[in-house]
C-alpha cells in the first residue's frame, strides 16, 4: 500500500532523514516513517490529523 502514493516530507524537515512522510489521498491521511518507506503506513481521518497538527504547532 505504501508505494501507491506520491509521498512528501514537510518543508520544515530540511531534507533530514528522521521524518514522517505523508501523501495526499481523498478521505484519509497516510503517514509513514521516512527511513522505512517499505514499512507500514498509519491512516488517519483528516479531522484527527488536523487536530494533531494543531496540538503540535501550539
Amino acid at each position: 500500500m505504501t508505494n501507491r502514493y506520491e509521498w512528501f516530507k514537510s518543508s520544515y524537515s530540511n531534507g533530514a532523514q528522521n521524518c514522517l512522510e505523508s501523501a495526499r489521498v481523498a478521505g484519509v491521511v497516510p503517514v509513514r516513517d521516512s527511513k522505512q518507506t517499505d514499512g507500514p503506513a498509519l491512516l488517519f481521518k483528516p479531522d484527527a490529523w488536523n487536530a494533531f497538527l494543531g496540538l503540535v504547532k501550539g
